[in-house]
């Protein structure tokens, strides 16, 4: 609690909220008066931080929403001066992959500026079936998110379970010929892994094992943007 008795009440009102709340549920829920509860999810209406289904039950209002895509977000900018960093260190390109559903998009980048590099521009799509960051994204899931998906994947059950154990993960042509990658989870400040950090490159300069060089530098970029 911030202290600031009013501000604290209207917080527990609005997630008390999140699945819709008659009066009586506000009430057993926040443990507050009938008449405080009453009183602030009105002032929370009022303010569209609240609005009432059909069945008079109070739900999310669509200024949570507004704010909330109005907000800059913290994880990209946090990402690109260490992307930057991590390419500098590594002189590899260096990307950040989000998951959605079935695939895996890069929502940031810091490419190599010459010679040879494995370019993944901001916006790709790619398959959770195969790469380093597609090891990463699922091998913290629950068995019944990735048992469906293995039978396609270019890697096992068991190598995301080694994944897991070292806290990294790395390929080798498995997503494009020619190309290896390493990458690390980002975690959230419970713990649950949200993006994967990653650098790519040619084999040829990445070896056969690129793990062995890189992983830690990967490993320390992802923990600092874990928890922000």
């Amino acid at each position: 609690m911030s202290g600031v008795g009013v501000l604290d009440k209207a917080v527990v009102i609005l997630a008390a909220c999140v699945d819709g709340a008659s009066l009586a549920e506000l009430v057993d829920r926040t443990k507050l008066p009938r008449a405080t509860a009453h009183r602030l999810a009105q002032a929370l209406e009022i303010h569209r931080l609240l609005v009432r289904d059909t069945q008079g039950r109070w739900r999310p209002g669509p200024r949570l929403g507004e704010l909330a895509n109005a907000a800059p977000d913290v994880l990209l900018t946090a990402a690109e001066p260490l992307l930057s960093a991590l390419r500098d260190a590594t002189g590899e390109s260096a990307q950040l992959y989000l998951r959605r559903a079935d695939e895996r998009i890069c929502v940031a980048a810091a490419e190599r500026a010459s010679g040879l590099r494995d370019t993944v521009p901001v916006g790709s799509v790619l398959p959770m079936t195969a790469g380093s960051a597609a090891q990463i994204l699922l091998a913290w899931e629950p068995p019944e998110a990735v048992m469906p998906l293995l039978p396609r994947c270019k890697f096992t059950g068991r190598t995301l379970a080694e994944v897991r154990r070292r806290g990294w993960a790395q390929s080798v042509a498995e997503r494009e010929p020619g190309v290896a990658s390493v990458s690390a989870p980002i975690r959230d400040r419970t713990g649950r892994v949200i993006a994967s950090i990653s650098i790519s490159g040619p084999i040829e300069r990445l070896g056969r094992r690129p793990g062995e060089r890189h992983a830690m530098a990967v490993v320390r970029a992802g923990q600092r943007l874990s928890g922000l």
